[in-house]
């Protein structure tokens, strides 16, 4: 058989028959006087197994492994590891396909937000705040906790949406929460010595609860990732005030 005639009957390509014999997965069969390969019946199996052991998943350099083991040793071993691997892989799936079930249903009941799609905690927080007057720093606001409800470790998340969902619980929080960010809208040309900073500050620290940042230390407030993120959006009031807030809770907290 030529290559053409190989890689047809076993259902592959001439150019992964190729991709074979260089990876060494099949040998090089002999050749005419012309320089074409001849294959014969073994190579046919030996490729048809290639083909079998690549669709099951194992990467090339797996099936290299089994087919250097005569006693099928290697392929047990491997076949294990690749069963534990789909078992992973349709927990996740199972997972997912449950989230996107939550997700269709919102999504069809007209209750995704902007900021979606976001976990059922956060979703359940946001519709909390209900409807806020066009505002800059509210919608910072919704983008910051969509990246932590993304991001976050889930023990992490569950403990600060329980601990911001106080925000939210009466009228009168609502109302306090739209103020802040009515103050804080207010500092954007602002500067940091501005006296509404303090204010603005206040107002916020007093929204907080201590929960929300119970993981911060007793020492200065923590730089990267999160901090940097948030305050490097803000204006420098802005970003004062936030500081200053973040500061007052964790006095008030000790």
């Amino acid at each position: 058989m030529r290559i053409g005639e190989i890689a047809a009957l076993v259902g592959v390509t001439p150019r992964a028959v190729r991709h074979y014999h260089r990876l060494g997965l099949l040998p090089e069969p002999a050749r005419r006087a012309n320089g074409y390969r001849e294959y014969g019946l073994r190579d046919a199996v030996l490729l048809a197994r290639v083909r079998r052991l690549a669709e099951l998943g194992l990467g090339l350099d797996e099936v290299r492994d089994v087919l250097a083991d005569d006693e099928g040793r290697e392929l047990v071993e491997v076949l294990e590891e690749l069963d534990a691997d789909l078992g992973r892989q349709e927990a996740v799936i199972r997972e997912r396909r449950t989230r996107l079930a939550e997700l269709l249903g919102e999504a069809r009941a007209g209750r995704i937000t902007a900021e979606g799609p976001v976990s059922a905690e956060l979703a359940g927080l946001l519709a909390g705040l209900g409807e806020i007057p066009a505002s800059p720093m509210a919608a910072k606001d919704r983008e910051l906790l969509a990246l932590l409800d993304t991001v976050a470790p889930e023990e992490e998340r569950g403990r600060l949406m329980e601990a911001m969902r106080g925000m939210t619980e009466t009228p009168e929080a609502l109302e306090r929460a739209h103020d802040v960010y009515a103050r804080l809208d207010a500092l954007a040309e602002a500067d940091p010595d501005d006296p509404r900073v303090a204010a603005a500050a206040q107002a916020l620290a007093d929204c907080v609860p201590d929960e929300a940042v119970a993981s911060l230390d007793d020492g200065d407030l923590p730089e990267g990732g999160f901090t940097d993120v948030f305050l490097a959006d803000l204006s420098p009031a802005q970003a004062a005030a936030v500081r200053r807030a973040l500061r007052l809770v964790q006095e008030r907290a000790r």
